[in-house]
Parts: structure tokens; C-alpha cells; sequence
């Protein structure tokens, strides 16, 4: 078996973003690990329309080559950590359209979220479990969150407040230890 894979997926796909300066920010922590390879997936570069497979994602049998390659995407991965705004006190429509793509390569995974708002995202991560509930993630108790008047200059700019690698630290940690977990579920000895 390789060595652990995790996505650090950019949930954010509107113009004039900051969950890439997010999501680059943790990837530098997430870098300095050597318990696995972490790599940014944003789904902006995923090219994904609206959900359109006429057949439910549960039943495996993607129509379109767009889905298969998310698919195969998704599935190369043992966990993720979702970088999430709140959009009107819940997730990215465009987040929720890309998770609702596919099933089975989300299954026996591990997740973590980092997310940023007005309200530090929290509400946007609270809807984020249940639909990785859904799809048979794991989720990791420890959410980085951070606001945007407090953690953004200008609300453009991303600085987080001192401390705040501490808890992306710990959040990774959780996020590895269930990955590593859940791999021996999808491949038994």
C-alpha cells in the first residue's frame, strides 16, 4: 500500500475568492508533515455543472466523463480536508454540487474542515457532517475557523490570528489517525 494521500479541496468557486489563499495557507502547514502526502484539489478546476447523471451516483454508473474523472479524482485520496466559506449560513452550492457527484469513492474516508464567515464558517461545517454522514465519511471533531473581520484584512486579505497553526496542527492530526484508521475498512488485511 502508499503512503496516505489528502486532498485540501478549495470549496469555493465564486470570482474574487479567498478559500485560495485558505487553502494554500493550510497546505504550507500541511506540508511540513511526513505521515502523508497532502495536495490542493480545487473544484473550480474540476469543471463540474450542475449534478446532471440521470442515474443516483450510489448506483456507480456515471454517464459522463466529466463524473468519471471526478470519480477517479475523489478516489485516489484517503482523506480531506474541506477549506469552506458560508454562503447564507450554509455551504457553497457549488461544494454541495461537487460532494453530490459521486458516492463510493467518498466511502470509508476521514474528513476535516477548516471554514471562514462572518460567523467563522461554523454553520457552513455544521451541514458539511451531515452530508459526509451521507456519503460514509468520517469527520474529525477539530474545525479551524476564522472570520473575516478578524482573520482577513479588509476582508480580502487572509492573516490569521497567532495560534491558529496550533489547531490546523491538530485538526491534521485527527484527519491522518482516521484516514490511516479507515484505510484498513476499504483494503482488510
Amino acid at each position: 500500500m502508499t503512503g496516505l494521500r489528502i486532498a485540501i479541496i478549495s470549496g469555493s468557486t465564486r470570482p474574487g475568492r479567498v478559500s485560495e489563499q485558505v487553502a494554500q495557507w493550510v497546505l504550507g502547514i500541511a506540508q511540513t508533515r511526513t505521515d502523508a502526502t497532502f495536495e490542493l484539489l480545487d473544484i473550480a478546476d474540476q469543471h463540474l455543472p450542475l449534478f446532471d447523471e440521470p442515474i443516483p451516483p450510489s448506483m456507480g454508473k456515471y454517464q459522463h466523463a466529466h463524473t468519471r474523472a471526478w470519480a477517479e479524482k475523489v478516489a485516489s485520496y484517503d482523506g480531506f480536508v474541506f477549506v469552506t466559506p458560508e454562503y447564507n449560513h450554509g455551504v457553497p452550492g457549488a461544494l454541495k454540487n461537487a460532494i453530490d457527484f459521486v458516492y463510493a469513492e467518498w466511502n470509508n474516508k476521514a474528513a476535516g474542515f477548516v471554514s471562514y464567515g462572518s460567523a467563522g464558517g461554523v454553520r457552513a461545517v455544521e451541514q458539511l457532517r451531515q452530508v459526509m454522514a451521507e456519503v460514509q465519511v468520517a469527520d474529525v471533531r477539530m474545525n479551524p475557523f476564522f472570520s473575516l473581520s478578524d482573520d482577513f484584512e479588509q476582508y480580502r486579505t487572509f492573516k490569521p490570528r497567532a495560534g491558529s497553526e496550533d489547531r490546523v496542527r491538530m485538526m491534521l492530526d485527527q484527519v491522518v489517525s482516521w484516514s490511516k484508521a479507515l484505510r484498513t475498512v476499504r483494503h482488510p488485511a
